[in-house]
C-alpha cells in the first residue's frame, strides 16, 4: 500500500508549472494551492509529536464563474494523487430540514478515496488477474466449463447445491488455447458466463439517498449478503468480452477489500481535498437582517464549521477524522462578501485569493496553450471524419473578441463562453462532416465574422444563443 510520506513531493514551483499546462493565468491562486500541497509533504517529515498539531491552512477563492477556480482544485488533486470531491454549499440544509447533511461531503470523499486506492491495487494485480481469467476462459472454450448453477430462491430459502466438479485442462492444452486467445483467433467464439445482477433489491429503490444518510447500517450491504439476494444470471458473450468480465472478477478477488478500506480512510484523512463551491450562497446578505432565508444560511455555516475545524464522522467504513483534510472554498461573492460569513468560519479559511476576470488576451491563450485546449479538442473530433480544421491567428483573436464582447454585454461566464461561440461557429461543419469526405477547412477571421455576425449584432438573440 502507499505511504503518505511517499506521495509525490512536488516543489511549489513545479506545481505551478504543472497547473500552467492546463490553466491560463491566476498565478496567485496557483501559488496558494502549491504552498498548501507542499506544506502537506512538509508535515509528513516533522516529528510524530508535532505532526498532529500542524493543520492545513484552508483557502477561499474569490472570483466570477468560468475563471478556473474548480479546475485549479481538481488538477491539484490529480497531481497529488489525492482523493477529491466537489460539493455545492447551496445543496446543504441545516440539520432538521429536508436536504443533504454536511457530513455527506466527508462520506463522498471516503468513497472517492476507496475508488482511488482500489484502482491502484487492481493495477498491481492486473497481470495475475489476466492469467487467471485466461485460464478460466480456456476451460470454457475447451467445452469442459462448469455446469450451469440451478437458480436459487429468494429470501431465507436454502442456497442451491454447488455444481459438480469438472476435469481440468492439461498444461499443454491450456497454453495452446491461451496463445490462440492472445492472437485473436478465438474472438468470434461465444461462451456462456455467469454475471452478477446489478442494482438494489426492488424495495430498496424506494428509499431516497438523502433521507437515508444518517442511518449507520448500510441496508443495501445487509440485504446483499442474505441468501437469494446476491443473484446472478448466465448470458452468452464473445470471447474478448468474456475475458474482460473474468479479469474484473479475478482482480476483485485478488484485492484485499479490508486493506483497501483501511488505506482509503488514511488517504482521505491525510491527503483528502474537499472543494466547497458556491460558498457565497450561504453567506448572509449585507444588511439583510436576521430573518427569512438568512437564518437557514447561517445554520448551514454552523453545521459546516465542525467539519472544517476537525471532527469525527461516522461512515460505513469506519470513523473518519477531518482534522487534516484540506478545504478549498470558492464563490463569486457578487452580492455578499467573505466578511458576511460567520466569524468562526472565516477564521478557518485564513488564506483568501482573488481570481481576476479573464481578458481578451487570456481567452486567446485559453484557446491555444493548454494541453486540452478547445481548438485541439474540436480539431481532433472532426479529424475522425477526415475533416482537418486549420485556425488562423486572426480567427482565434476574433473568436476571443466575440466571446469577450458577449460576456461584457450579457452575463460574464468567463471561459465557458468560448464553448458556446465555438459550437455556433462549427455548427454547419459538424453537421455535414460525415458527408463531405477528407478535406481541409481554413478558418480565418472573415469566416468567423460571417458565421457569427447576425447573432452577435442582435443583442436579444445573442442572449439566447451565445
Amino acid at each position: 500500500m502507499s505511504n503518505p510520506r511517499k506521495s509525490p513531493a512536488f516543489t511549489p514551483r513545479e506545481v505551478v508549472g504543472e497547473l500552467d499546462r492546463y490553466i491560463v493565468g491566476q498565478n496567485a491562486a496557483k501559488r496558494a494551492v502549491a504552498i498548501a500541497l507542499r506544506n502537506r509533504w512538509r508535515r509528513q517529515q516533522v516529528s510524530d509529536d508535532l505532526r498532529d498539531e500542524i493543520h492545513p491552512k484552508n483557502i477561499i477563492m474569490i472570483g466570477p464563474t468560468g475563471v478556473g477556480k474548480t479546475e485549479i482544485a481538481r488538477r491539484l488533486a490529480k497531481l497529488a494523487q489525492a482523493p477529491f470531491v466537489k460539493v455545492e454549499a447551496s445543496k446543504f440544509t441545516e440539520v432538521g430540514y429536508v436536504g443533504r447533511d454536511v457530513e455527506s461531503m466527508v462520506r463522498d470523499l471516503v468513497e472517492s478515496a476507496i475508488a482511488l486506492v482500489r484502482d491502484e491495487e487492481m493495477e498491481k494485480v492486473r497481470e495475475r488477474a489476466i492469467e487467471l481469467a485466461e485460464d478460466r476462459l480456456a476451460q470454457l472454450l475447451s467445452g469442459n466449463g462448469p455446469a450451469a448453477r440451478p437458480s436459487g430462491g429468494m429470501g431465507f430459502m436454502a442456497p442451491p447445491p454447488p455444481p459438480p466438479a469438472v476435469p481440468r485442462l492439461g498444461d499443454a492444452e491450456r497454453e495452446k488455447l491461451r496463445a490462440r486467445l492472445r492472437a485473436g483467433t478465438l474472438d468470434d467464439q461465444e461462451v456462456e458466463v455467469e454475471t452478477a445482477e446489478g442494482g438494489s433489491p426492488t424495495f430498496m429503490r424506494n428509499f431516497s439517498g438523502q433521507g437515508m444518510e444518517e442511518i449507520g447500517v448500510n441496508l443495501q450491504d445487509l440485504f446483499k449478503n442474505m441468501p437469494g439476494m446476491n443473484r446472478s444470471r448466465r448470458r452468452k458473450v464473445r470471447a474478448p468480452e468474456a475475458l474482460k468480465l473474468m479479469e474484473q472478477e479475478e482482480s476483485a478477488r485478488l484485492v484485499d477489500t479490508d486493506r483497501v478500506n483501511r488505506e482509503a480512510i488514511v488517504r482521505a484523512e491525510t491527503s483528502g481535498i474537499i472543494f466547497i463551491d458556491e460558498i457565497d450562497k450561504i453567506a448572509s446578505r449585507e444588511g439583510g437582517g436576521k430573518g427569512g432565508p438568512d437564518v437557514s444560511r447561517e445554520g448551514v455555516q454552523r453545521d459546516i464549521l465542525p467539519i472544517v475545524e476537525g471532527s469525527t464522522v461516522n461512515t460505513k467504513y469506519g470513523q473518519v477524522k477531518t482534522d487534516h483534510m484540506l478545504f478549498i472554498a470558492a464563490g463569486a461573492f457578487h452580492v455578499s462578501k467573505p466578511s458576511d460569513l460567520i466569524p468562526e468560519l472565516q477564521g478557518r479559511f485564513p488564506i483568501r485569493v482573488e481570481l481576476e476576470p479573464l481578458s481578451g488576451e487570456d481567452l486567446v491563450r485559453i484557446l491555444r496553450e493548454p494541453r486540452n485546449s478547445l481548438l485541439r479538442q474540436y480539431t481532433a473530433l472532426l479529424d475522425t471524419e477526415g475533416v482537418r480544421l486549420d485556425f488562423s491567428d486572426d480567427a482565434v483573436a476574433e473568436i476571443a473578441r466575440i466571446a469577450q464582447d458577449v460576456n461584457e454585454r450579457t452575463e460574464n461566464i468567463g471561459a465557458r463562453r468560448l464553448h458556446t461561440v465555438l459550437e455556433r461557429l462549427l455548427d454547419e461543419v459538424s453537421f455535414t462532416a460525415s458527408e463531405q469526405g477528407p478535406k481541409t477547412l481554413r478558418i480565418d477571421a472573415v469566416y468567423v465574422r460571417e458565421r457569427l455576425a447576425s447573432v452577435v449584432q442582435d443583442e436579444d438573440l445573442s442572449r439566447y444563443i451565445l
